[in-house]
């Protein structure tokens, strides 16, 4: 990844400014490029409007731009405050997020179904999990990662470890939800992300020292960024806070906005020695969770981010290039907001239609009779759901018997797993069920 050229300030596109130059820049305001894209001047470089220079071109986006920034409490390192806007991209992308976030009209129904929303929330955990720690480097495999979360075994190395960390951070975010955020919390969040995985286990849930400075940068030696010294940590850490419980600003900053912000502000000031990334994107999901993003819990917005790591990367850099303007973040997370949305949706679409792609298969294959299709289809939907012989019977207007010679005969098949109450026979869906019914299938064609 490259630094991006240090842009003009205002004060020097303003400074020099003639009247026929205001006039001629006055004839672009409405370009695309400067009311539609909120470009960074290393982007608009490339582009071209016929009639203009770049340097024309970014005037009038500093003009167009310099009325709609709003300061916060977050300074840089010299004590300059950043600030942001709501362009019009931004405020469209902030309505559908509340709409398929926070409200439950158009949720999927298998993530409001309690007998299947755990399956959604226990995936969305690992693969958040997962991701979060390949970001940071981890270069263990989905499948084993997976294995290491599903069956409780002792983690193998260091990288395993950093995965095992994220799932209960963010196990625990989802207790720490109706919590204020405070200084305590942010260390304990830290403590969890790092546990066992720094070389001076003293460094997880405590501030870097003024000995630990660490730099932003890649293998080459570039640095990309040079966090504030550690002895401003303390106030700093307070001041995030009171701006992520509400307190700061005095103006209306949108939920969504904040834990954007939020996520830049830890990630900004690089309070620990390492894991600031990890701790960064978890406080992103307190805040969504703390105020009211509830889907938040089946989405993994670092999966997204590891498709396009230069992207998250840079949307750090031209805010910090480009006078603290933390919209370039807040495009660039709120797109990645709407795509995690998506791809949940799009996944959970896939399940379902396989799901009923399977119960269209069972009622081809002939193998059971309709009371059993029935059962079936339910088991699939209500993979926690427990049958009797009495419920079966009731259920279909069958006498006892037959309810128990249906009952019976899945068990025999795998379909279903049979356990003893006393002298009452329940039955439970097996965790496998898909896969035996494709094995049934399968075997009738042999």
């Amino acid at each position: 990844m490259k630094i991006p050229k240090t842009p003009p300030t205002f004060e020097q596109v303003v400074k020099g400014l003639d009247a026929p130059a205001i006039q001629k820049m006055m004839g672009c305001m409405n370009n695309p490029l400067v009311i539609k894209r909120y470009l960074h001047f290393d982007k608009l470089q490339h582009r071209k409007v016929d009639g203009y220079t770049t340097e024309e071109l970014w005037a009038a986006i500093k003009f167009q731009r310099a009325g709609t920034l709003k300061k916060i409490s977050l300074k840089d390192k010299n004590g300059r405050p950043f600030q942001f806007s709501v362009p019009e991209m931004v405020a469209q992308q902030l309505h559908a997020i509340d709409m398929w976030a926070g409200a439950t009209i158009g949720v999927p129904e298998p993530i409001t179904n309690p007998q299947t929303k755990d399956k959604y929330l226990i995936r969305s955990l690992m693969e958040e999990a997962i991701t979060s720690s390949q970001l940071e480097g981890a270069a263990t495999t989905r499948e084993a990662a997976k294995e290491m979360i599903r069956t409780g075994r002792p983690p193998r190395d260091t990288d395993e470890q950093m995965i095992l960390n994220n799932f209960i951070t963010m196990q625990r975010i989802t207790k720490l939800k109706s919590e204020s955020l405070t200084p305590e919390i942010v260390f304990e969040i830290h403590k969890l992300a790092a546990d066992k995985t720094f070389p001076d286990p003293t460094a997880a849930g405590r501030f870097r020292t003024a000995n630990e400075k660490r730099f932003v940068g890649n293998d080459e030696g570039d640095v990309f960024h040079d966090p504030p010294p550690a002895e401003e940590l303390e106030d700093r850490l307070k001041a995030m806070c009171e701006f992520a419980n509400g307190k700061t600003p005095d103006f209306f900053v949108h939920p969504v906005i904040r834990a954007i912000i939020l996520h830049f502000w830890l990630a900004y000031d690089h309070p620990f020695w390492d894991g600031n990334g990890r701790t960064a994107r978890a406080l992103f999901y307190w805040a969504m969770l703390h105020n009211g993003y509830w889907l938040f819990e089946f989405i993994s917005i670092s999966a997204i981010l590891r498709k396009a790591p230069v992207k998250y990367g840079r949307s750090f850099l031209y805010t910090e290039t480009d006078e603290n303007d933390l919209t370039y973040f807040i495009v660039a997370q709120t797109r990645v907001i709407q795509q995690a949305i998506a791809e949940l949706h799009a996944y959970i679409g896939r399940k379902s239609l396989e799901t009923r792609e399977l119960e269209s298969q069972i009622r081809a294959l002939d193998l059971f009779n309709h009371r059993q299709v029935d059962l079936i289809r339910h088991a699939l939907k209500h993979p926690y759901s427990h049958y009797t012989i009495e419920s079966h019977r009731n259920g279909h207007n069958v006498v006892y018997q037959t309810a128990r010679t249906d009952l019976l005969d899945l068990e025999s098949r795998g379909v279903i797993e049979k356990r003893m109450a006393g002298r009452k026979m329940i039955f439970g869906v097996p965790k496998d069920l898909p896969a035996t019914l494709r094995k049934l299938g399968k075997q009738l064609f042999k």
